[in-house]
């Protein structure tokens, strides 16, 4: 592991994270075709800073939001407790119902982690990876054609979010975007734009959350080499660097109505690790 190989994996790590192009889908391309070790690979501590540095990404987008939720979680515990009685007001209520529809969006994840070693399994395959990338492209397409929803914060059902958490648990399969899965799910159950792109990202936060300290666990217990700690938080840093641009990249596109441009990049992709499948194939008979 060197400076050169740790900004590589944070720029992949940071821009794949967020922009609808799978993040998983590209690190397995990378490993598989040219040998490039994972973050994972190289050090499961390294692969916790990465996602450490798209977490950050993510709270710095959105700390306001992040920041009001905190402390409407804190007020409703007083409330709970008997402490405090003042009645909130319509902003403290839009906060409390977003962390609600965080809440159960999340929860689909839970059904993954039974799982999780047989979608593991799947990043070495590159057909399907090659596949599932095109799929990515296609649920782009569709879901930037259809008519404006005006579904927000205050009016989106549990229903709808509980679907919308299914998607991303879905996206866990590597070659889906989870961003791409969650954006598209929501807007094609009528969510606002904005509000689609917004809900997607706060959504990411208790997933990352809940992976790091998985992975922190196995990283203590594998061994951390401290001698390259500087070369990891090099690379923390740009994966937050870059999470933070690509976030913005998404909501502009989303906004003016052109995520689906992403789609042709999906598919180009998808059919040339496909093509490289076919390639290598043939080369290792």
């Amino acid at each position: 592991m060197n400076f050169l190989t740790s900004i590589l994996l944070g720029l992949i790590q940071g821009f794949a994270e967020f922009l609808p192009i799978s993040s998983s889908g590209h690190l397995s391309l990378f490993q598989n075709f040219f040998g490039l070790q994972t973050a994972e690979q190289s050090s499961l501590f390294f692969d916790v800073l990465l996602h450490l540095g798209t977490l950050i990404a993510v709270f710095v987008y959105y700390w306001d939001d992040i920041r009001g939720m905190a402390v409407e979680f804190g007020d409703m515990c007083l409330e709970l407790a008997g402490q405090r009685r003042s009645r909130p007001n319509a902003q403290s209520l839009s906060l409390r119902r977003m962390l609600l529809l965080i809440v159960v969006g999340t929860l689909p994840l839970l059904l993954v982690l039974p799982i999780k070693s047989r979608i593991e399994a799947l990043y070495d395959n590159t057909w399907f990876v090659g596949g599932a990338l095109i799929v990515t492209g296609l649920l782009l397409f569709i879901s930037d054609r259809l008519a404006k929803g005006r579904k927000t914060v205050r009016s989106a059902t549990l229903t709808d979010v509980l679907l919308v958490g299914c998607a991303q648990a879905v996206a866990t399969i590597p070659g889906l975007s989870r961003s791409g899965a969650t954006i598209s799910a929501g807007l094609l159950l009528g969510f606002d734009r904005k509000f689609a792109v917004h809900y997607s990202f706060l959504l990411s936060i208790p997933a990352v959350i809940g992976a790091n300290l998985l992975s922190l666990v196995d990283a203590v217990q594998a061994g951390i080499d401290w001698s390259l700690l500087q070369v990891y938080i090099v690379g923390a840093c740009v994966a937050a660097m870059s999470g933070y641009f690509a976030i913005g990249v998404v909501k502009k596109l989303t906004d003016q109505g052109r995520f689906g441009n992403f789609a042709y990049y999906c598919w180009g992709v998808g059919a040339l690790t496909i093509i490289l499948s076919v390639i290598f194939l043939f080369l290792n008979k």
